[in-house]
Parts: C-alpha cells; sequence; structure tokens
C-alpha cells in the first residue's frame, strides 16, 4: 500500500466518489497538497483522505474515504497517522475532524485518541460531533 499527495491524474478517481467538495475546489486542493492518495500493491487507487484548515491555522480532516473491500485492515487509520505525522512536522500542535453522531466513524476516531470537543447542530442533519486530538 502506498499514500501519498494526490496529483492531477487522480483528480478523476475522486471526483467521481467525493460528493462532498465543489468540482473546481477539489483541483485547487489537489494542487494544494490538502488530498492524500492511497493506492494498493498493483498501483490501484483504493481511497483519499482530504483536508483544510479550521480558522484557518488548525488542520481539518474533511473526509476519509476506503474502498468497501478495503476497509477494517487498518488503512484509515495509516492514512490519519501519515497525515498527523505530516502535520507535526510542519509545527502544527492540534488536529481536528468531526462526524454525525449516527455513523460509527466516531469510534475509529476515539481509538486514534481523538476526543470530543463540542458540537454542532444544523436543522437537516444529525449532531455533528467535533473531535481533536493533540499532537504533542
Amino acid at each position: 500500500m502506498e499514500i501519498d499527495f494526490a496529483t492531477e491524474s487522480d483528480y478523476e478517481f475522486i471526483q467521481q466518489r467525493d460528493h462532498h467538495v465543489l468540482t473546481d475546489l477539489l483541483m485547487a486542493k489537489i494542487r494544494a497538497h490538502e488530498v492524500y492518495i492511497v493506492r494498493n500493491e498493483e498501483g490501484s487507487n483504493i481511497g483519499w483522505m482530504r483536508f483544510g484548515y479550521f480558522w484557518d491555522n488548525t488542520p481539518f480532516m474533511n473526509l476519509i474515504w476506503i474502498e468497501e473491500q478495503y476497509r477494517g485492515k487498518g488503512i484509515g487509520q495509516e492514512v490519519v497517522q501519515r497525515w498527523e505525522r505530516d502535520m507535526k512536522q510542519k509545527g502544527f500542535k492540534t488536529v481536528m475532524t468531526s462526524t454525525q453522531s449516527d455513523e460509527d466513524a466516531q469510534h475509529f476516531y476515539r481509538k486514534l485518541e481523538y476526543r470530543d470537543a463540542g458540537c454542532l447542530l444544523l436543522d437537516t442533519q444529525p449532531l455533528e460531533i467535533i473531535l481533536i486530538k493533540d499532537l504533542e
């Protein structure tokens, strides 16, 4: 398995599956190295992780997605840990993410030592749990 920054050649794979980001913004994020791509041993794309910055100063993981047949094998954990190492190397002391209260992802993040830091309640979806992790 390989985890690296996505390139323009990965755009179509991600764009066809990521329905949570504007298509124009996705290319900008790829060019800014704010998207990681995950490839299997044969070099095929099997997932990605996209992030941005909360308050423009705290890395915030927006989405991690792994193809169904590769889930539950520790790949997501490896992607998150790679991102955390990169963010720590850049000098960040804290990272954030979120998940809806009806999603199992909250348990995944808690196992990776993320802790609840608050929530957001929107009219059209379940409670959004904000999670935070200190990198020091």
